[in-house]
């Protein structure tokens, strides 16, 4: 029998313990998983979404499910930082795509990745001539880390043997129209002192901001709404 309010509960149940497994799990970026990650949420996802849409499941079986999965997700991933092999083979390892300015075409092969997208990833991190690149890694997250070579690298402070300051975090002071004391005192700022700030910045009311933020050096950001 149809039930909408069974299946609402089911599908917040599902939400919520796949959520608190993929907080255990991991805390890096979709981006950055490795092939165990992707492997590991697909099978959560998958189980998740039994529950919510097949009512024949016994939401005791869910449970237990899932719990068993993310104990043994969790028992591999403990396993792999302590065995070198195992991590290896669960996380995969870089391969160098280009060394000493030279394209590996073997490792290109090997990976079935193409020039052409090699030039891709090469452009997307801002590089567009690949004769200023010393290596190229391709990670095992799919990423490409890329160090030019020294005729071609920025130049830094350090290089031109000037000193610089120690620049800590900003921290959030307004956000949609509203001052968060707390950070605020954290910073042993007042309010007279931001609404003079905001005032030197021509801004009369708190509304029209929807964020601030204070860099450790006491300079004050404002993105105001109608920008």
């Amino acid at each position: 029998m149809f039930n909408p309010l069974t299946i609402v509960l089911r599908v917040f149940l599902a939400l919520i313990f796949l959520f608190i497994a993929t907080k255990l799990l991991t805390k890096r970026s979709l981006a950055n998983l490795t092939y165990f990650d992707y492997v590991a949420t697909t099978v959560l996802g998958t189980i998740a979404g039994n529950l919510a849409f097949n009512i024949k499941i016994n939401i005791s079986i869910f449970i237990l499910s899932m719990t068993l999965i993310t104990l043994i997700i969790m028992l591999i991933s403990y396993v792999s930082l302590k065995y070198s092999p195992l991590r290896k083979f669960v996380a995969g390892e870089p391969t160098i795509l280009i060394r000493n300015g030279k394209i590996l075409e073997y490792n290109l092969s090997k990976l079935s990745y193409s020039y052409n997208y090699l030039n891709q990833q090469l452009r997307q991190e801002g590089v567009f001539d690949i004769n200023k690149v010393e290596f190229a890694i391709l990670e095992p997250s799919g990423e490409l880390s890329i160090k030019l070579k020294s005729q071609n690298s920025p130049l830094t402070p350090q290089d031109l043997n000037l000193s610089t300051e120690y620049e800590g975090l900003a921290t959030e002071i307004i956000l949609d129209g509203k001052i968060l004391e707390n950070n605020l005192q954290k910073n042993n700022f007042s309010k007279k002192w931001l609404y003079q700030e905001l005032n030197k910045k021509g801004i009369k009311n708190i509304n029209e901001i929807s964020f601030a933020a204070l860099s450790s050096n006491g300079n004050l950001y404002v993105d105001l709404y109608r920008d």
